[in-house]
């Protein structure tokens, strides 16, 4: 029954999560709270493993969800059914999108659709903040890297690997 259900989320997850890897956060955080495979502060760390491990984002965070919640066959049926809805959608879009490209109802679909992302992560980062509010060390760092990145502009690769440097010192403080 898990598999199924690992099937049915992760495919709704590729079906809907326009935006890249970043617009599955709010699916996996719903995922969090519905089923409780993993914690907020697991859903986190998920997020900052596949932010710096190669591939996209969301089929690596899908890949550990997977894991975490089944093992190895979990890993591939969450794998497997994020990814399918894209790849189908892609064959089917690239074969009719010649036809449709100036279509004014598609442009305004498309255009409606980054805001919309963009609402769901910053409201599901404004829920993974705060169950990291407690963490004073968490919020000292972030309030230095937000600042770092505002005055120097950085690649988020250097940010993510001063906070990980930083957090393997401070975690044995």
């Amino acid at each position: 029954m898990i598999y199924l259900l690992l099937v049915y989320e992760f495919l709704k997850i590729g079906l809907f999560s326009f935006g890249g890897g970043y617009a599955t956060i709010p699916f996996l955080y719903q995922i969090s709270e519905t089923y409780g495979w993993y914690t907020l502060k697991e859903l986190t760390g998920m997020v900052a493993v596949a932010s710096i491990t190669p591939g996209p984002v969301g089929i690596n965070v899908a890949t550990y969800a997977g894991l975490k919640t089944s093992g190895i066959l979990g890993s591939v049926f969450a794998t497997v059914s994020e990814m399918l809805p894209s790849f189908i959608l892609v064959i089917i879009v690239s074969k009719i999108l010649h036809k449709f490209r100036e279509n004014i109802l598609i442009k305004s679909v498309i255009e409606t659709l980054k805001p919309i992302s963009c609402a769901l992560l910053v409201s599901v980062s404004i829920g993974l903040l705060q169950s990291q509010i407690t963490d004073i060390k968490a919020m000292i760092l972030l309030a230095v890297l937000i600042l770092t990145s505002l005055k120097t502009k950085k690649t988020p690769l250097f940010y993510m690997v001063i906070a990980g440097c930083v957090g393997v010192v401070i975690s044995f403080m």
